[in-house]
């Protein structure tokens, strides 16, 4: 094992521990309730299975708290982050273990999101989620597009490496650093992350010890600000880390396996790519319809 991949170890450690602490801190101090309901450990297992494939589970956890009422839309996004904390640790040591991505690359893409999670969101919240949204849905189409003619054998297909150098060393950080403020306002960064990575020559799976170490900081960092303020639904959020931490680990076989099939492997990716691009899609089409609606020019 590299000095560098120690570092990102540590640094993941360093955070999650952190992240452990406050909360049974807090939990202790405000006499937050522990017990999760069966449903929330069912649907952290859910989500957390299919969010270890790649499609990820932001957006399905939130249509199911929706479609169940509980917990209030205001502690959503908090609840969401507090309880994929542990989740995103236990994903990123996995993958970072069973795939060896060049080590200073995965440094390199850590940091990046990180920072721009923490300098990148202040700007990307003041654009207009719709237009972020389109566009990213519009890219992604165009990346399934070129996935399924490579599957098809209509274009060369793309690489095996695990690895990056030259501008395609920095184009991916800077990407990194964008998909790390996007985050911020809710888009995902498993598929761009995978298209992207993919398009510049580097196996498909190689994305995933990226984006999990990647989330294994932005989701721990940002629920130590949400433990602090309690906008949270704390029961809730450990029934997602018990469900969680156990779809995590039933689901990686499945991926590990995919990885030494590159042609089942882009296929699955094309699909991941699909969905999240039909996703942003449709929620940018719910948002402009919300808009024209609660308009005051269209009130009776």
């Amino acid at each position: 094992m590299s000095a560098t991949v120690v570092i990102v170890y540590a640094v993941l450690a360093a955070v999650e521990v952190a992240v452990v602490v406050a909360w049974v801190i807090a939990t202790r101090r405000h006499s937050w309730p522990t017990r999760p309901s069966t449903g929330d450990v069912v649907i952290g297992g859910v989500t957390s299975f299919l969010d270890t494939l790649g499609i990820g589970n932001y957006a399905q956890i939130t249509a199911l708290f929706k479609l169940r009422r509980y917990p209030s839309d205001e502690l959503i996004p908090g609840t969401l982050n507090v309880g994929n904390a542990v989740g995103t640790f236990v994903s990123a040591v996995l993958f970072i273990s069973a795939f060896q991505v060049e080590p200073v690359l995965l440094l390199t893409m850590v940091v990046c999101a990180g920072a721009g999670a923490w300098i990148g969101a202040g700007i990307v919240s003041r654009m207009r989620r719709r237009v972020i949204q389109v566009f990213m849905g519009v890219a992604l189409l165009l990346a399934a597009g070129f996935f399924t003619m490579t599957n098809l054998g209509i274009i060369p297909p793309t690489g095996t490496a695990m690895g990056l150098s030259g501008w395609r060393f920095v184009l991916a950080a800077v990407a990194n650093f964008i998909l790390g403020a996007l985050m911020c306002v809710g888009i995902g960064n498993y598929a761009p992350s995978m298209a992207l990575l993919s398009m510049l020559g580097m196996h498909p799976i190689a994305a995933y010890p990226i984006m999990m170490a990647s989330d294994g900081v932005l989701i721990p960092v940002a629920s130590l600000g949400l433990l602090r303020s309690g906008r949270f639904a704390p029961a809730v959020a450990v029934g997602l880390t018990i469900g969680g931490v156990v779809g995590t680990v039933a689901a990686f076989p499945l991926v590990k396996t995919l990885g030494d099939h590159l042609t089942l492997m882009r296929w699955v990716v094309t699909g991941i790519i699909t969905y999240a691009a039909l996703s942003m899609l449709r929620s940018a089409r719910s948002e402009s319809v919300n808009a024209v609606y609660e308009s005051p020019a269209t009130r009776v």
